[in-house]
């Protein structure tokens, strides 16, 4: 009797370790723009609120759920970054904490980049300090910042627009002094072009609703490779896809020449998955360091463009034989899947 009663605990025990190790997308009910770090055995991540900066730790992105999470800073009223917070991404430089988003008064021309910095060991302890406004060249709307520091040297990728009138967001790229300054000229990587890139446009510059868009760059590594993942087409569409600049990382990343363009997007909404509008990514590396990951948003159902119905989703990828990414089709919600291996 003991012996069946120990044979069935080890069965339950062992389905439930099962249950344990896989995950279902979406990671949350809503979460546009989600970014994450791994840092000290731990995942900090973050997602647009639209109205302060929160952080969430765990130590595995499939438990984002249940994992603990605090509002570290939210902007006082009045000022030019009181109001539409967009997409921020948490990056640790030079034994510190910084916090890079989008924001502006309530009025979306005044959209630009700002950063906050912590000293604390734990982004969720210590104080988060408004380091000021990040200006980029010619001080134009910018949104959708992501940092990099590479071979010594800090870069910075932002969306913004080549003028002063709405009616495409291009990709630029600029070198940084330190984690909250911009040094020298931006240069312009990518515009929107190709008819995946342009869905949105109806030849009203003048009209935020519809214009081309290219937004939320990323940096990924891989070997000899640097590429960079964006978001195209406006996020109101169902063609809100990913595509992918590539250039060799001993190269002159701040000379446009140095970049190839794919001509065809790199992830992309899939009706038969019932998955839309997928974009907004970043990446992480499975916590045993040896599974590549995107993290992104996308949408449950067809036309349900830029709110806050767009949820976190993370599926692991490959690389091709040549050395770049192969994202695959975004998968199903509700499908189970290994949680990154520990």
């Amino acid at each position: 009797m003991k012996a069946n009663i120990i044979a069935v605990f080890l069965l339950l025990f062992g389905i439930i370790a099962n249950a344990q190790k896989t995950f279902t997308n979406p990671l949350l009910p809503s979460g546009p723009d989600p970014w994450t770090i791994y840092k000290d055995g731990y995942y900090y991540y973050t997602n647009s609120t639209g109205h302060n900066i929160t952080i969430w730790k765990t130590k595995n992105i499939a438990y984002l759920s249940s994992a603990e999470k605090k509002v570290v800073w939210a902007p006082p009223p009045g000022k030019e970054y009181s109001k539409e917070l967009w997409a921020p991404e948490i990056h640790f430089f030079n034994n510190k904490w910084y916090v890079y988003f989008a924001a502006d008064s309530g009025n979306n021309n005044d959209h630009r980049m700002y950063v906050l910095e912590n000293a604390s060991a734990d982004p969720l302890q210590g104080e988060w300090i408004l380091k000021g406004k990040l200006t980029t060249p010619e001080d134009k709307w910018s949104i959708d910042g992501s940092a990099i520091e590479l071979k010594g040297k800090l870069y910075f990728i932002w969306s913004g627009w080549k003028g002063d009138v709405n009616g495409e967001q291009d990709i630029y790229i600029a070198a940084m002094k330190n984690p909250w300054t911009i040094d020298g000229k931006r240069t312009l990587l990518s515009k929107p072009e190709y008819e995946w890139e342009l869905n949105g446009d109806l030849n009203s510059p003048n009209d935020p609703a519809h214009v081309s868009v290219n937004e939320g760059p990323e940096f990924l590594l891989h070997n000899d490779k640097i590429f960079l993942i964006y978001s195209a087409s406006g996020c109101w569409t169902d063609r809100y896809a990913l595509g992918m600049l590539t250039a060799n990382v001993d190269a002159d990343l701040l000379d446009a020449a140095s970049w190839k363009k794919s001509a065809q997007p790199v992830f992309q909404s899939s009706a038969a998955n019932k998955v839309y509008a997928p974009g907004h990514n970043s990446f992480f590396v499975s916590p045993n360091g040896k599974e590549n990951w995107i993290l992104y948003h996308a949408n449950s159902n067809p036309g349900d463009g830029c709110g806050n119905k767009r949820s976190p989703r993370a599926q692991r990828f490959t690389w091709n034989a040549d050395g770049t990414p192969n994202f695959g089709e975004p998968v199903a919600t509700g499908v189970p899947m290994a949680v990154p291996a520990e």
